[in-house]
């Protein structure tokens, strides 16, 4: 007869979290603060730029628009890139990039010159964002990363309320300190980087979809050109080709990804999330979304300093109960996340009286007083609209396929910040009229809720975690 083993199974050994987690975690939000606000300080700093380095109107959109095209075409790489060379090695190499852009933005002569450092700092970004939640998932038992990722939202929402007042007051003594100011932050986030981030092992087996993002890139930089560019030049024929050619490039690009993946490659987005209807509609609102939000908050920063002779610290701190009421929609979303696609819609009707009250008080000699509530309204409806986005879109995506959704939303918010800057500010120097422009944002904004309408209902819970 055998004798039975009654002894205890023992768990199973979780294995000791990363010693440095937290010191590491301080890192990753370093480089994220920091690329956050040169992501933005140009809607404030832009018509002092111009001013000194000359170039026509184009060149204040195009501030942003460099930047945030080469954003747009990093990012499509840069995640990858961090699974084949190493995570805290892109982390490094985007650090050291991005300040080195920051000193060429602050010693640029020219428009030119300050267009190619900013695509420099926009290419070292992309290399530098998206690895951090890869490295917070390598540092963080499952138990510690929701409250990890929780830090986020309030660091992230302080720097978009002391952003723009640091790059106003900052513009109001040199622009170029803006940049500056980037060079000691650089260099002590890549110390601390080398102390604190964990070493980690390149994935093997992953490559690299250089034809995939080279044509994504050229499809996005073929409709933002002549968007702005085109406008400044009286709309010549060239302007309206490029943008036939973006839309042959996009289907290039998508037969070129079904191609790849057919023959067992690594396409760069995976071609079955373009035959689900709720995730191709959730890239059409987020592109409106993100455009009508960079768009808006970019004219209010013209209007304010070259329609009401604001100084850029005085147009900065007028910007501020928007930041303000970004903050409050977001908190109020979290509230109301078990609402789902309804906490979306709602924000779309928030932002869009807030826009249409903008466009009731703006008139000659209006006080940042008068602008406050309707800003902080707008504010409002997109942290409510923006809050539950990503998790109600990734709702609609198999578990498989959440890489390179999240990585497709992530490059679909800067294409579409790049089209609205272009656009909007398009209108904007076009016109001469902030009504007109803020006009064509509110009718984005209705489009945004039109198209949110197909969405799905409900967020997935681990969406967070996927984004």
């Amino acid at each position: 007869m055998t004798a039975l083993d009654i002894r205890p199974v023992q768990a199973p050994v979780e294995p000791t979290p990363y010693r440095w987690r937290w010191p590491a975690l301080a890192v990753v939000l370093a480089g994220s603060v920091m690329e956050l606000l040169d992501a933005t300080v140009t809607n404030i700093a832009g018509p002092t730029m111009r001013a000194e380095l000359g170039g026509g109107a184009s060149l204040i959109q195009w501030l942003g628009a460099a930047y945030t095209l080469a954003m747009t075409a990093g990012l499509l790489t840069g995640g990858r890139l961090g699974d084949i060379v190493g995570r805290k090695r892109m982390f490094l190499i985007g650090v050291a990039g991005f300040t080195a852009g920051s000193l060429m933005c602050a010693l640029a002569f020219s428009p030119e010159t300050i267009i190619a450092a900013r695509i420099v700092q926009g290419l070292f970004g992309a290399a530098m964002i998206p690895q951090g939640m890869g490295l917070m998932k390598e540092m963080f038992p499952p138990k510690e990363l929701a409250a990890a990722m929780g830090l986020f939202g309030p660091v992230m929402g302080l720097s978009a309320v002391g952003g723009p007042i640091l790059a106003g007051a900052l513009t109001s003594v040199d622009w170029r300190l803006i940049f500056v100011i980037n060079l000691p932050i650089g260099a002590v986030t890549a110390l601390a980087a080398l102390r604190f981030l964990p070493g980690s092992r390149p994935a093997g087996g992953v490559r690299l979809d250089l034809p995939g993002a080279l044509l994504a890139s050229a499809g996005t930089v073929l409709i933002v050109f002549p968007l702005v560019q085109g406008g400044e030049q009286g709309w010549p024929a060239w302007s309206f080709a490029m943008m036939a050619a973006s839309g042959a490039v996009f289907g290039l690009f998508a037969w070129y990804e079904r191609r790849r993946a057919a023959r067992g490659g690594d396409p760069l987005v995976a071609p079955s999330l373009f035959r689900k209807r709720a995730f191709v509609s959730g890239m059409a609102t987020g592109t409106i979304y993100f455009a009508a939000f960079a768009g808006v908050f970019l004219v209010i920063g013209l209007y304010t300093q070259l329609g009401l002779g604001y100084s850029p610290l005085k147009a900065a701190l007028t910007g501020v109960p928007s930041s303000l009421g970004m903050i409050a929609g977001m908190g109020v979303a979290q509230a109301l996340q078990r609402h789902g696609r309804r906490v979306l819609l709602g924000g779309a009707v928030v932002m869009a009286l807030g826009v249409a009250g903008l466009i009731a008080v703006a008139a000659p000699g209006v006080s940042p007083w008068q602008l406050a509530p309707m800003l902080a309204v707008t504010g409002l409806g997109s942290g409510l609209i923006m809050t539950p986005y990503f998790g109600i879109v990734m709702a609609a995506v198999e578990s498989g396929e959440t890489g390179s959704a999240s990585g497709t939303l992530t490059a679909l918010q800067q294409v579409g910040g790049a089209l609205g800057l272009a656009l909007l500010g398009t209108v904007y120097f076009g016109t001469g009229s902030v009504q007109a422009t803020l006009g064509v944002a509110a009718a984005m904004i209705a489009a945004t809720f039109a198209v949110g309408l197909l969405l799905p209902k409900q967020a997935r819970e681990d969406a967070d975690l996927a984004h």
